[in-house]
């Protein structure tokens, strides 16, 4: 086959630029794929020719995280997921990770992408999923609309999986803050079995204070909110010089922090994904935070990146 006919991994790529901010948004999974101010790269991200790593990038829903076995029950009905971790035996990151979303709105700094979620044996709700991706002196910001096209009420959660990097930071020297009282205790299957708080120990990062060693895959709760509702994590240069924050709109209560430890070659313990989650890991199971998507009914949410001290 002719190389020049080959599309890349993640299909059509739609760049959008302004005030010396630039984005790559894709169509597989809908999600980002670059993101830079001034030529220096926030976002780690994956080259036009590389299927996506780690789902660096990704939107995740209707659920974030994983499902224990797959199964959860919802109004009277038993359902069971694929497995799409099987050596965990749970279903991760939802149904849109993968799919060709379709270009609505362009224009040069800003882009709208979709996409009409079937229902499936495990999932039987159709949702209509609409992001609005754009940049500007405020870096980059992405607004996600979730609607629930059915005749049934539906369950839903939402997230996305950013990774953010700071230009010539280590993973051990950048410093962090996570606005989270409390983090989810997990088993080995990185499923929660239980809460606790952070407070005096060493998963407290409510002020900022170098990574180390520390290897983080772990999901924060009761989120310390700003005077809007919303929230933010940090991440820092050691000398103060730099810094990137991601910050998410009071529809976030929880967030994923994850250091990259099992990711493997260049990839591993390279940069650190913050991901703003509106209910924990298991969440059709436990119920909490689920959102009860009425027949007609819009979940909206918003988060974004903004590089800069």
């Amino acid at each position: 086959m002719d190389n020049a006919a080959q599309r890349p991994p993640s299909g059509t790529q739609w760049t959008i630029a302004a005030d010396g901010h630039e984005a790559v948004i894709v169509e597989v999974g809908g999600g980002v794929r670059t993101y830079r101010r001034d030529g220096v790269d926030y976002l780690d991200g994956y080259a036009e020719d590389e299927i996506c790593p780690g789902s660096a990038g990704h939107v995740l829903a209707p659920w974030p995280n994983r499902i224990r076995d797959g199964e959860y029950q919802f109004a009277g009905r038993s359902l069971q997921l694929d497995l799409t971790e099987p050596a965990r035996g749970v279903a991760i990151h939802g149904l849109v990770n993968w799919v060709p979303w379709r270009l609505v709105e362009e224009s040069a700094d800003a882009v709208t992408v979709g996409y009409d979620l079937p229902p499936t044996p495990g999932y039987p709700w159709p949702l209509r999923l609409r992001t609005r991706w754009s940049v500007g002196a405020g870096g980059l910001r992405a607004a996600h609309e979730v609607t629930n096209t059915g005749a049934e009420d539906a369950p839903f959660g939402f997230s996305v999986h950013p990774y953010l990097r700071l230009p010539g930071v280590a993973v051990d020297d950048a410093v962090l803050r996570v606005p989270a009282r409390t983090r989810l205790q997990l088993d080995a299957r990185l499923l929660p079995i239980g809460a606790t708080p952070v407070a005096g120990t060493e998963f407290d990062w409510t002020s900022s204070r170098p990574i180390g060693a520390a290897r983080l895959d772990v999901c924060f709760g009761d989120v310390l909110r700003d005077d809007d509702g919303g929230s933010a994590v940090t991440l820092g240069a050691p000398d103060g010089t730099d810094a990137v924050r991601l910050w998410a709109d009071r529809e976030f209560g929880w967030w994923q922090v994850f250091t990259g430890d099992s990711l493997t070659g260049e990839r591993h313990r390279r940069s650190v994904a913050v991901e703003p989650m509106t209910c924990p890991p298991d969440a059709f199971r436990s119920g909490r935070d689920v959102v009860k998507l009425g027949p007609g009914e819009t979940w909206r949410g918003a988060w974004g990146v903004r590089p800069g001290v």
